[in-house]
């Protein structure tokens, strides 16, 4: 866990990395919410980054939660608003701690590009034979299909990922079915998501995940305070776009609503 701090802070954000990145990639992101007087708490999550044990792997989603559910106390004890910022899976990873923890001190939500489903799912023969293997051999690994020309039209920032040494490029059986797991029960019970201020920026063009699930969950949650903001023409990473200091403005917005 890492803290970007700021003298006399309004709030304190929670950002969550994505599959196969680690929280590094977000600094551009603490240092603006930095100067907008937030301070910011991330990390790197289990199987991920510089953490220990088997890049790409971990033996249940829960993992995930509970890691975050640290950072969201740790955030917490400053008696500040606190906001929570997930992108891709760390959106998702986002909607099940809320759905499966009393986090009751959140001031507000933002996920991007959230992963509630996939743009290209596998095979039914590749689903069906992972679902075997996770049993058998549960950390055999496999490519994850997340490529930079699918991340952002950033350049700069393609090339940037290509070179980084922490990207995990793959993943094992057991991920990809604890993934799926948590993708089916926050769609099946959406009900379940607090009601929490809720900002949702999902990329008009997203070759990675499937922004028809992302749109039919956000329909269905009970949010009285939410929105949908969908970027024509942008991938995946709308934080990484080419327009990203539009989408932060659109961003600000929001939690100006919440902590003047």
């Amino acid at each position: 866990m890492w803290k970007w701090e700021v003298a006399d802070p309004r709030g304190v954000f929670v950002i969550v990395h994505g599959a196969g990145e680690h929280h590094g990639r977000y600094q551009w992101l603490a240092e603006k919410w930095n100067a907008h007087g937030f301070d910011v708490v991330m990390g790197d999550l289990p199987g991920q980054g510089k953490t220990r044990g088997k890049r790409g792997h971990i033996q249940s989603f829960n993992q995930y939660i509970d890691t975050i559910s640290e950072w969201i106390d740790e955030a917490n004890t400053k008696g500040l608003p606190v906001f929570l910022l997930g992108h891709s899976m760390g959106g998702l990873v986002v909607i099940r701690t809320l759905m499966e923890r009393n986090v009751a001190l959140v001031s507000g939500v933002i996920l991007s590009s959230p992963c509630l489903g996939l743009s290209q799912p596998p095979a039914k023969t590749k689903e069906l034979a992972s679902k075997l293997i996770h049993r058998i051999v549960p950390t055999f690994s496999s490519n994850s299909g997340i490529r930079s020309e699918l991340n952002t039209r950033n350049e700069e920032i393609r090339e940037l990922y290509i070179k980084d040494e922490l990207r995990v490029t793959k993943v094992s059986a057991r991920w990809y079915q604890e993934l799926s797991k948590a993708m089916r029960l926050a769609l099946r019970y959406p009900e379940k998501f607090p009601n929490v201020p809720l900002l949702v920026l999902q990329a008009g063009d997203d070759y990675l995940v499937n922004k028809v699930d992302v749109r039919d969950w956000f329909n269905e949650v009970g949010s009285t305070e939410k929105f949908y903001k969908e970027w024509e023409g942008l991938y995946h990473e709308v934080f990484n776009e080419p327009e990203r200091e539009d989408v932060f403005r659109y961003a600000v917005g929001f939690v100006n609503l919440l902590a003047p």
